[in-house]
């Protein structure tokens, strides 16, 4: 099951080495976790309900816009943590997460569906060490599964 964690977020960046890699300003901060057998389909959809989920406030302080009303930006990082298994013991078991190709390519394809709908995407490095920071607007924070 492909997992999007979403967080607003008045500002998010990734470092690496260091080095900025990537920093928005106000919109979303999304942490995708892809599965074995996970689709391109399931994609599709997360980066549909990513686009179009109303969880900015507007003029009266009610969630009634999405990241595409608002002109926010969506820095997304591949989170493979988020294929982890916590119900047996106390380490994390990952065999259902998807092999690093395939997770890459869904990874990808997920920041290019977003793009479709003229969002401005930024990443992290896939595989790399990163440092996150971010300042969660709220603060909201919702999962979405495929």
């Amino acid at each position: 099951m492909m997992k999007a964690l979403l967080q607003r977020v008045k500002h998010a960046s990734v470092t690496v080495d260091n080095k900025l890699v990537s920093r928005i300003e106000k919109g979303l901060l999304v942490f995708l976790g892809v599965e074995k057998n996970d689709t391109e389909e399931q994609a599709v959809y997360l980066a549909r309900k990513t686009a179009n989920l109303r969880i900015f406030e507007d003029e009266n302080g009610k969630m009634n816009l999405s990241v595409l009303n608002t002109g926010g930006e969506i820095l997304v990082v591949s989170q493979f943590t988020l294929a982890g298994d916590v119900s047996r013991g106390n380490r994390p078991g990952f065999e259902t997460a998807a092999a690093p190709a395939d997770a890459n390519r869904l990874y990808l394809y997920f920041s290019d569906q977003l793009r479709t709908y003229g969002l401005t995407v930024k990443n992290g490095i896939f595989q790399a060490d990163m440092q996150v920071e971010l300042i969660n607007d709220g603060p909201v924070t919702f999962m979405l599964e495929k």
